[in-house]
This record gives structure tokens, sequence and C-alpha cells, in this order.
């Protein structure tokens, strides 16, 4: 894992962890595997998962992927043309 997802990782987990202080390291990470529905070995939980399923944590049923909402478009349209440079 690199240095960058490492510190995103620990920024990510900071507000959550220090909801459920009880927990050590290892009962944080297995609550929230269980939460994204992994049910592997927690050696094979990947960073990925655990940057998106927190990441998700705070963001309602239904609502956009954090970082993917900027390039939403309603409209397909009006997609393809932004993708073409045609429009701004």
């Amino acid at each position: 894992m690199q240095c960058h997802r490492i510190e995103e990782l620990i920024e990510l987990l900071t507000p959550v962890w220090l909801q459920h202080q009880e927990l050590n390291l290892t009962e944080m990470l297995t609550q929230i595997a269980k939460e994204a529905g992994f049910t592997g070995p927690l050696a094979e939980l990947s960073d990925d998962m655990l940057i998106y399923q927190l990441k998700m944590k705070e963001t309602g049923e239904g609502k956009a992927i954090p970082g993917l909402q900027k390039d939403y478009e309603e409209d397909f349209k009006t997609a393809i043309l932004k993708a073409r440079g045609i429009i701004k």
C-alpha cells in the first residue's frame, strides 16, 4: 500500500473509530468488512474496499459516490458533448 493510501485510510477511519473507541483495530476492520458484506478472511480485505466502504458509510442510499458527482450529467447527450469537448 502506498503512503497516500495509508494516509487516506487513517483519515477516513479516525472519525468512525472515535465513535467506537472500545474496539481494537482488528475488531474495527472486521466491523467495516461486515458492513460491506465481505465474508472472507481479514487478510484478504483490500484497502480499496475499506476506503470505499468508509467513504460510502456517511453517504445515504441513492447518493452519488464521492468523487464522481462532479462528473455526473443528468442528460446522456450533454455528457457525450462535454466528453467530446463540444460544450463546456
